[in-house]
């Protein structure tokens, strides 16, 4: 086969793949400006998340606290079990 030959096989492959996107895109509809659909609710639905009065008042929620003896207990029993783990030659808790 010479280059003349190789290079005309080529261009009728390029025309039927060419005949082949156009009759997909008819298929399709508008062709290939179909936007690709958006995951998660869609801005403005009124599906929203349910409001407790306290969120509708405008307060703001009270944060749960622990108090510094709580704080130092918690703390402590850490502290022994990673003594623990250490002295047993624990790598990983």
């Amino acid at each position: 086969m010479n280059l003349s030959e190789i290079v005309g096989q080529l261009k009728d492959e390029r025309s039927r793949l060419d005949a082949a996107i156009q009759a997909l895109e008819g298929v399709s509809g508008s062709g290939a400006s179909v936007p690709a659909k958006r995951r998660g609710r869609p801005p403005g639905t009124t599906n929203k998340p349910a409001t407790t009065s306290e969120q509708s008042s405008g307060a703001p929620q009270k944060r749960r606290g622990m108090s510094a003896a709580a704080r130092k207990r918690i703390g402590d029993a850490a502290r022994a079990r990673w003594a623990a783990a250490k002295k047993s030659g624990k790598k990983r808790l």
